[in-house]
């Protein structure tokens, strides 16, 4: 059985999609508790081979989440912030990592670490009154979880730098139309637009999604490194399970039933 280990990282199972919530208000702040708890979710949640696919959102309606308590690491010092971006790091790889598809249901705002959080996600889709942000250098420090790097792949260098260098904030249209979210939907229809790409992605074959996703986001070397191990994960799924399945149920007219169901 999955399980959050805090009251302010909410998880809910429905067959092959995990729930996730982030429940901290006012601004569903990220904390050594809740870091910690969305690191060991992810661990579970790899091992639970049934569930095929995650939807990460904030609870209410006006944040995702506002990012780190500036509060708990000012109070701490330099080596409190060390420790906490640290764990920030980890969480957010451990997101990252997840070997199913991930899809960020941007609610409100998501600045900072709010923001990191969906980027490492795969997929985002947001409401029309969210707000996104990485402010870090308004206070004097920097995106600590992967921003600098996630959002340059994202939206290209020019966009990184006006939202991180100016604090520009973007709102809903424009991240759309820079890539940095890939759909935007009415505040009311955003969560289950994202249940319903979640299970449209669990029709797809567990071990083909984890094969292709490793595949897209490990960078190779060179062209020819990529395509050579395109076709080693080719061959290895063709020996698979889930391959036969696929086939017979194309065939047969059915919906397949995958060998983790």
């Amino acid at each position: 059985m999955v399980a959050s280990s805090s009251d302010k990282l909410t998880v809910e199972v429905s067959e092959h999609t995990a729930l996730i919530r982030i429940n901290n208000p006012p601004g569903n702040t990220w904390d050594l508790e809740t870091l910690q708890a969305l690191r060991s979710l992810m661990e579970q949640l790899n091992l639970e081979r049934s569930i095929y696919s995650l939807v990460l959102t904030g609870s209410g309606e006006k944040f995702m989440s506002a990012g780190a308590d500036l509060k708990m690491i000012a109070a701490g010092g330099k080596s409190a912030a060390a420790d906490m971006a640290s764990h920030f790091g980890a969480a957010f790889s451990a997101l990252a990592r997840f070997r199913g598809v991930s899809i960020a249901a941007i609610n409100g705002y998501a600045f900072g670490g709010g923001l990191e959080c969906a980027m490492a996600c795969d997929i985002r889709i947001c409401s029309t009154s969210a707000s996104l942000a990485l402010p870090e250098a308004a206070v004097g420090l920097l995106p600590c979880a992967g921003g600098t790097h996630l959002l340059k792949k994202l939206v290209g260098e020019a966009w990184a730098k006006r939202m991180i260098l100016f604090g520009e904030r973007v709102d809903a249209e424009t991240a759309l139309r820079i890539g940095l979210v890939q759909e935007v939907t009415a505040p009311e229809s955003l969560l289950a637009r994202a249940l319903a790409l979640a299970k449209q992605a669990s029709r797809q074959s567990p071990v083909s999604v984890e094969a292709c996703k490793q595949l897209i986001t490990d960078s190779a070397a060179t062209l020819e490194e990529a395509l050579a191990f395109e076709r080693i994960a080719y061959a290895r799924l063709f020996d698979g399970p889930d391959q036969k399945e696929g086939v017979s149920a194309f065939l047969e007219k059915r919906l397949p039933r995958w060998s983790s169901d």
